[in-house]
């Protein structure tokens, strides 16, 4: 099943040559905590503070709709089906439904990618911190994904929020990779992750 199933045709816009004009593409790494936006160059966290159930969605939300304004593109981080039974995974899920059917109402179109797509992309390895003690794994892959954004892509990710802001940057990253617009060199052991991501159901016109 497509991200674009039963929706309306949507072609992104033709343009003449690239370097001067790229595709507006957002990765958004959703979370009821800290959620992460970003673009080709600039990431934010947006994070909820205090609010809960239905103020915290409608926050979210907002702050979402507006992150996503105009994007020709948008790759959102899918679940992860292996951490399903975490506290709050239904209002997640909640959250993650209503941002995807607001991109497919107003016709933008999103691509999903898993966290293991988005890990692989950034550093090569689906768990890149496995020869660390269990307990640090997570911790470690997070601040590699971070380094990533950072050192390779220009983009700061501070405070708080920092490793949301890393991730939705790779996603980013990513779309604009697989429209033909990527904005370093990527090795083919990283961009081999693109092939599992379920982009689209178009060929963009911006796409090379």
């Amino acid at each position: 099943m497509t991200a674009l199933l039963q929706s309306a045709p949507v072609t992104l816009p033709t343009v003449q040559g690239q370097g001067e004009w790229q595709p507006r593409v957002i990765g958004l790494d959703i979370s009821l905590t800290s959620t992460g936006v970003a673009g080709a160059g600039w990431a934010r966290a947006f994070r909820p503070g205090r609010r809960r159930s239905h103020e915290r969605m409608h926050w979210l939300c907002g702050h979402i709709h507006v992150g996503v304004q105009d994007a020709d593109l948008v790759v959102v981080e899918g679940a992860a089906y292996a951490q399903g039974a975490q506290a709050g995974h239904h209002e997640l899920a909640g959250l993650w439904w209503l941002v995807t059917q607001y991109l497919w109402r107003h016709r933008i179109p999103y691509a999903v990618a898993n966290p293991h797509h988005r890990t692989i992309y950034a550093t090569g390895r689906a768990n890149p911190a496995q020869d660390h003690p269990r307990a640090q794994r997570a911790r470690v892959a997070k601040g590699l994904v971070r380094s990533v954004a950072v050192e390779r892509y220009g983009v700061e990710c501070e405070g708080p929020g920092r490793y949301d802001q890393a991730d939705a940057a790779i996603l980013a990253a990513m779309g604009l990779d697989w429209l033909g617009y990527p904005t370093v060199p990527v090795p083919d052991t990283h961009r081999r992750a693109l092939e599992a991501v379920r982009w689209p159901d178009l060929i963009p016109a911006a796409a090379n």
